[in-house]
């Protein structure tokens, strides 16, 4: 297993510290806050760990604040029903004793029924494509130098765009965006572990794609992004160092805000996962600068 992505796993390892209370270790991407598919990650393995005997099929979070990535977060999980069926978790994510996060889960036993599925798109496949990391470290000296060594630094998980936005000089493209991903190294066979580290990566560019029919990317310094919600749908068992498909569009955009949908599927043309999620994105005036606080 490559050290970044050892390191990763760690964040997703949380420190028991009372009845289903954990507390989890942050780390800084360049973002400004906290990455938002960090806390969710983490959430959704607070919620797993109390409720081992099924599956989780779904989460819906809220971002209440900001969160600050030089901290760490406590997560307290409240057992809200455990049915013939189902059970439902509620994880609140805390920083100095504030929320930053507010999160549903539900978990599913093992059950057989009718099945459909929507077709994978027809895209280039990955071995074709030039990974996100490659090219920023082709435009090091045009990063800003806040954020260059964590833009260009080993990455746990490699992302392979299609059709990708120039950050630097972006034009107006259609709001669907195509990407493979997948970790550098080898995954456990857990499982949960596999969906937990998809909830982390779910969060990386689906915001980008409200973005692209209009022309402006996270690198601007007169943008302000923030995700406000996110919510995950998982129907089947995957594994993250296997190359995913992840194919989003945005259906509108208004009031500030971007309205986001992906399906994740896997190389073999199985729809593994949905996601829907709204963010805020807005150009302030001339003269302000502003940073991104998710990914």
């Amino acid at each position: 297993m490559s050290a970044v992505l050892g390191n990763l796993l760690d964040l997703l390892t949380l420190e028991p510290v009372g009845t289903d209370r954990y507390l989890g270790q942050t780390q800084d991407l360049g973002f400004g806050n906290l990455f938002g598919g960090h806390v969710l990650g983490q959430a959704l393995v607070a919620a797993s760990n109390s409720c081992v005997s099924r599956n989780v099929h779904s989460l819906h979070a809220y971002f209440i604040r900001a969160g600050n990535p030089k901290l760490p977060i406590d997560y307290q999980v409240d057992r809200i029903r455990d049915g013939g069926s189902f059970s439902v978790r509620r994880v609140t994510a805390l920083q100095n004793d504030a929320p930053i996060l507010i999160m549903s889960t539900s978990f599913q036993v093992q059950e057989h029924g009718f099945e459909h599925q929507a077709e994978m798109p027809d895209v280039a496949p990955p071995e074709s494509l030039v990974s996100e990391l490659d090219k920023a470290r082709s435009v090091k000296d045009l990063i800003p130098a806040r954020v260059r060594e964590q833009f260009t630094c080993d990455r746990p998980i490699e992302i392979r765009q299609i059709d990708p936005v120039n950050p630097f000089k972006p034009v107006k493209k259609a709001p669907v965006r195509y990407a493979w991903f997948r970790t550098v190294g080898a995954m456990p066979d857990d499982p949960t572990l596999n969906k937990c580290l998809l909830t982390y990566a779910s969060d990386f560019g689906l915001l980008g794609t409200c973005m692209r029919p209009h022309g402006v990317t996270f690198y601007q310094p007169d943008m302000m992004t923030a995700s406000l919600d996110h919510a995950m749908w998982f129907y089947g068992d995957f594994r993250m160092d296997d190359w995913l498909l992840y194919a989003s569009d945005s259906p509108v955009a208004g009031h500030g805000r971007g309205f986001n949908r992906g399906n994740i599927f896997t190389r073999d043309g199985r729809l593994v996962a949905c996601v829907t999620q709204e963010g805020l994105f807005r150009q302030l005036a001339e003269g302000r600068e502003t940073r991104t606080s998710q990914g």
